[in-house]
């Protein structure tokens, strides 16, 4: 059965977990999973304000053993320091909360290591308002000469006299296992401070400091705080590693979609917490892009949203069991976002939710974890262009693209979204590569590019701006698609070398997510099989439907997972139910005939027919999450 066919953790991850285990073991306590190998958590926050005196109060063994129990997780991830800087544990090296009764984090830790469980903190990074308010000289200058009241300077003493301090004392004194950065990139702002004009000047000869959007040198500005930030970052994980070799530590978003560029930093792994709202998109998204970053990763969905101008409300088991399905299907890792109160303590009326969760998800780990995808349509996400394009550091907005994705997800295409630094190495893997309104990219990387397709490989431009890259090549005569009394439907084909180009000059990304028009869907969706006509798996029957390809032992594994109804409604973000679709039609392109083909986890055999090479069968019915595994 799949247990046989997808090996849970591999050689090295268990050696791993057994050098963590053995200090726990020390104690008498079981081993426990580094975050290299963890596949499902649980996260806590609640950002301790002023008004949180009284922490600690209604955290007790009782009420840690029944999350354990119920939701059985691998690691638990609790607040310790959020946004406003407090710390929500009786630190000795940073600024308290008002007011603690007892030491809820020494239980905590004692509770988790019992039972052999990971335990991780939420410490906000450069994001420390309290830090700021005591010493304004820690903080970011903006532009226009005020300090900035939320983001730490990268330039200053707050990293050496806060975070580094109170990232050993965790380790050391309450034996935490790592941390999960918040508020690190994302946050970090330009820094208009004396420190940081001097080292922008020396490292680049420039005197005149721009000041916003359109003056001068505003894209070297930009660059240099990002590089700064990089430096930063991989300096106090070293120093912290110098002490605490043991403390594992996440910078929350570094070298994902919100940072889309090369790992430049030992990160232990790579994760974020995607959209409370729209998050089907958001994940589908993100999860592409990481997923393909070479570390081990996971995402963080919230369990709760609200309406505009609303309360929050608690999301349904069923609406977290998909937000975790986009997750799984694609190798990661999944933890859920549930709020703590004002004294820390957690609402246990909400577990029952996220054990639902994890026995789903449990279901699932053998079948989907660290699963590697097999090559179909790549995505490009250019770091190059983005950052021309972005006037903050480390901002999210991939408008120009995620409506692509989208549609070709709905048209149930097998996409996967790829950085250029990845893309480049695996190009020849890829029947098709698309790149939506891309402005700017790097000569040598638009050289491999145009070798790709003179090979036989296939592009799909989106925008004139694009397409004008590619020179010659998209502006000689070309051959018509689409209507001819319809621009936005309409492409051009052209021939190069062994390979083929296709235009389509309108843009499509942002209108599709304004409209979300069945007739682009299927244009672009016609487009892509005109390119690629012959793929693995082809999926028919239903657009609600996002299908996932990954190797498996001996076969395929091909993920459907239902994306019925409106998830991405602002306005309604609460789904008490998904309804099922089905029957789904699963073709599969293969050298030879299955020995045998099953739905996971459901166990069930799947009649099947093989004909010319290619597999057809049927599943009568798509709930959430399904896998055709194909031996």
């Amino acid at each position: 059965m799949a247990s046989s066919i997808f090996p849970a953790v591999t050689a090295a991850g268990i050696a791993a977990a057994c050098l963590l285990g053995s200090m726990a073991a020390a104690n008498g306590d079981p081993a426990r999973l580094r975050r290299a190998d963890s596949f499902l958590g649980i996260h806590f926050d609640f950002h301790a304000g002023t008004d949180c005196t009284e922490i600690g109060k209604n955290t007790t063994r009782a009420m840690i053993l029944e999350i354990l129990d119920s939701v059985k997780p691998d690691y638990v991830q609790i607040d310790c320091k959020g946004h406003p800087g407090l710390s929500s544990y009786p630190t000795r090296v940073g600024n308290r909360a008002p007011g603690f009764v007892g030491d809820p984090l020494k239980l905590w830790r004692e509770v988790t290591a019992e039972r052999g469980v990971g335990l991780y903190m939420h410490y906000s990074g450069v994001w420390d308002s309290e830090a700021i308010r005591l010493h304004p000289e820690w903080g970011a200058v903006n532009a226009d000469g005020s300090v900035n009241g939320n983001a730490t300077s990268v330039f200053g003493p707050y990293a050496d006299q806060i975070l580094i301090p109170q990232l050993r004392e965790l380790n050391r004194d309450w034996g935490v296992d790592g941390a999960w950065v918040d508020g690190e990139c994302w946050a970090t702002v330009p820094d208009y401070g004396t420190a940081a004009v001097a080292a922008f000047r020396k490292a680049t000869g420039i005197e005149n400091v721009p000041k916003g959007p359109g003056e001068p040198n505003w894209r070297e500005w930009l660059e240099f705080h990002r590089e700064a930030f990089r430096r930063y970052f991989r300096r106090y994980m070293a120093e912290v590693r110098k002490t605490n070799p043991q403390m594992q530590i996440c910078s929350n978003w570094a070298f994902s979609d919100h940072m889309p560029e090369p790992v430049t930093a030992k990160v232990d792994w790579i994760s974020g917490d995607y959209s409370p709202s729209d998050s089907v998109n958001s994940a589908r998204f993100s999860a592409r892009y990481i997923a393909n970053q070479g570390k081990p990763w996971d995402l963080m969905a919230w369990s709760f949203a609200a309406p505009p101008n609303q309360s929050w409300r608690q999301k349904s088991a069923v609406q977290l069991k998909r937000e975790a399905a986009l997750v799984l299907a694609l190798g990661g890792g999944f933890q859920a976002y549930f709020t703590q109160r004002r004294d820390g303590s957690v609402r246990l009326e909400h577990m029952p939710v996220m054990a639902e969760v994890a026995r789903f998800s449990r279901e699932r780990q053998n079948l989907c974890y660290r699963a590697k995808q097999v090559p179909q349509i790549a995505l490009l996400y250019s770091a190059a262009d983005h950052y021309r394009k972005m006037n903050g550091l480390f901002p999210r907005d991939p408008s120009e693209m995620s409506g692509v994705l989208q549609a070709l997800l709905e048209g149930q295409n097998v996409v996967d979204v790829l950085g250029e630094h990845v893309l480049v190495r695996r190009m020849k893997q890829y029947r098709l590569i698309v790149l939506s309104e891309v402005a700017y990219l790097e000569p040598e990387f638009l050289r491999a590019l145009t070798t790709y397709v003179q090979g036989g490989g296939r592009l799909l431009l989106i925008g004139e701006g694009t397409a004008a890259l590619f020179g010659s090549q998209t502006s000689g005569a070309a051959q018509p698609f689409g209507a001819d009394t319809d621009r936005d439907r309409a492409a051009r084909l052209y021939r190069a070398g062994a390979g083929a180009i296709a235009v389509v000059p309108q843009p499509f990304s942002r209108r599709y997510l304004a409209n979300r028009a069945p007739e682009d869907r299927d244009f672009l969706t016609a487009l892509a099989r005109e390119l690629f006509p012959d793929p693995v798996v082809e999926v028919r029957g239903s657009h609600n439907v996002d299908v996932i390809l990954n190797r498996a032992k001996g076969g395929l594994a091909i993920n459907l997972i239902n994306t019925s109804g409106r998830h991405w409604d602002y306005q309604n973000p609460i789904l008490e139910s998904i309804d099922p679709i089905g029957p789904l039609e699963v073709l599969v392109r293969r050298g030879r005939k299955p020995a045998r083909v099953t739905l996971q986890p459901e166990g069930q055999s799947l009649y099947f027919t093989y004909t010319n090479g290619v597999t057809r069968v049927t599943v009568p019915r798509l709930d959430i999450h399904s896998i055709v595994v194909v031996e």
